[in-house]
């Protein structure tokens, strides 16, 4: 099935792995944008609605975590990480700043059309269009003294101190803020925030959690708001005030 002409830009420093990505994705109608360093990214985007990054770790003289991260924070755009880099720090580092899938080289034409397609297909799920609902209206979410509002993406508590969320931090609380006192299995959980597969032995959610426990739970070895479901996954238990 060809695609909804999606633009994706391709951000590599190899100009061998650029063109194999753009005739591949070019051949399954998508509109194909190429960069190899910041500067270039940048350019990119003042200049064009991007939906996806594919994204090197390595570029040389630029980090790729930088750049995803300051995508993240100033743009609605999935990435997903393609880099030779392949141990396991840099694929967790990746996710934490907001990447939304993780790809070594390397790496099969197939494989990375089969994880753009999951990708796209997640980021504009009718999840996110909920979120870019609230951004809309300016909803707040309140909580045991905690404030969410979504428009800004800043938590605050009771004293209007903004906590310290990554935007990967804030979609996984977004989730549980819209569904509270439900039990959420981990596949439900990585399928709403537009994670990667989920699979028995991939901690990636349990990681998320036990980070965002860290800035909201009083007592984060004894959590009383995200609970554990032994077996299943997690609950937001706290009530929430929608407004």
């Amino acid at each position: 099935m060809k695609s909804t002409q999606s633009t994706i830009l391709i951000v590599d420093d190899d100009p061998k792995i650029r063109t194999l990505l753009r005739r591949c994705l070019e051949l399954e109608g998508y509109n194909i944008l190429e960069a190899e360093n910041a500067s270039e990214v940048k350019n990119c985007f003042a200049k064009h609605h991007i939906d996806l990054v594919t994204l090197d770790l390595n570029l040389g003289a630029d980090n790729g975590l930088s750049i995803a991260t300051e995508l993240k924070s100033t743009h609605d755009v999935a990435i997903l990480i393609i880099t030779g880099k392949g141990e396991v720090i840099d694929r967790v580092v990746g996710l934490e700043v907001g990447a939304d899938d993780y790809i070594s080289k390397p790496f099969h034409v197939r494989e990375v059309l089969a994880r753009i397609r999951s990708v796209l297909r997640r980021t504009k799920s009718p999840s996110r269009a909920v979120m870019n609902d609230h951004t809309v209206c300016d909803a707040t979410f309140a909580f045991e003294g905690w404030t969410a509002i979504p428009s800004r993406l800043e938590l605050k508590d009771s004293s209007g101190v903004i906590s310290d969320l990554t935007s990967s931090d804030f979609k996984l609380l977004m989730v549980f803020l819209e569904r509270p006192k439900r039990v959420l299995s981990r596949e439900q959980l990585m399928d709403y925030i537009g994670g990667i597969e989920w699979t028995p032995l991939d901690r990636t959610i349990d990681n998320q959690v036990a980070r965002l426990r860290k800035k909201i739970e009083p007592d984060p070895a004894n959590p009383m708001i995200i609970k554990t479901v032994r077996g299943i996954g997690y609950m937001f238990a706290s009530d929430v005030l929608q407004s």
